[in-house]
């Protein structure tokens, strides 16, 4: 539940947001007209009964209005009384809201049913309630468009980050003469050389921590391109390529598959999935 405090003539008069409602304190609306006794006058008014049970109807599908109806009846009589707390549990009303607590509570009403209140304490302070909840709101409405923008900025430096942060991760570095010429023990070696630059043992050296082998940890793209190369791989062999020859064609197609991969919107939608 949010709070927000606005000064209305003086008064201190408190906000709570409520299921994204705006609920205003009586208690404290009625602080500079007298005490809570007003607000109980204010509810044996007819006119009050029949525009709160009208408010009522038109948002609360759970209002009782038959107890609408015994209220009414009575309304006028000096032996009527009525309480906040009394109306909301003979009724189930939801405009009207009594909180118990030193601080913070006492009676809200929602903003509609507020201003008609502040209508019956004051013409005029209900036109200074109106001007300070309505600065409340372009001030808050001001908040939200900046962290909006705030928001959509940093999305993309985000944006930005990632999309570097790919291309130095994940895209193939090319490989060198000198990874070109070296032997390499195994063919398993030779694919991890030719997409991740580094071989298994060197990798378990860099990575005491990690479970498992580096291609327990490569990403989607990764495992299409490192399936794709193995195929490959076994074709270059029958052709009588040396390994050398084999490294350096089989990094330039990672280098091509993965850039194309981390672009393929299908991907990133069978990722998300």
């Amino acid at each position: 539940m949010k709070k927000a405090i606005i000064k209305v003539k003086g008064s201190e008069i408190s906000i709570h947001q409520i299921d994204k409602e705006d609920y205003l304190s009586l208690t404290d609306m009625v602080k500079r007209f007298g005490d809570d006794i007003m607000i109980y006058s204010w509810m044996r008014n007819r006119n009050t009964l029949e525009f709160i049970s009208i408010w009522e109807e038109m948002y609360n599908p759970n209002f009782k209005g038959n107890e609408f109806v015994t209220f009414k009846s009575q309304a006028g009589l000096n032996s009527f009384n009525l309480t906040p707390r009394k109306w909301i549990e003979a009724t189930n009303a939801i405009g009207i809201i009594s909180k118990a607590g030193r601080y913070g509570g006492g009676t809200f009403a929602h903003k509609d049913i507020a201003f008609e209140f502040g209508s019956w304490l004051s013409p005029e302070f209900k036109l200074y309630l109106i001007k300070e909840f309505q600065r409340l709101k372009e001030e808050e409405n001001h908040r939200l468009q900046l962290d909006w923008n705030l928001q959509r900025t940093l999305a993309k430096i985000n944006y930005h980050i990632h999309t570097d942060a790919i291309k130095e991760k994940l895209i193939p570095e090319t490989i060198t003469p000198k990874q070109a010429s070296i032997t390499y023990a195994t063919e398993a070696d030779l694919l991890n050389m030719a997409l991740f630059g580094i071989t298994a043992a060197a990798w378990r050296a860099a990575n005491p921590t990690l479970d498992g082998n580096i291609r327990n940890h490569a990403s989607l793209e990764q495992l299409v391109v490192l399936s794709n190369l193995e195929s490959i791989n076994a074709v270059l062999i029958h052709q009588g390529l040396s390994q050398k020859e084999r490294l350096l064609q089989l990094n330039q197609i990672a280098i091509t598959q993965m850039t194309s991969l981390l672009n393929a919107k299908g991907l990133k939608g069978l990722k998300q999935e």
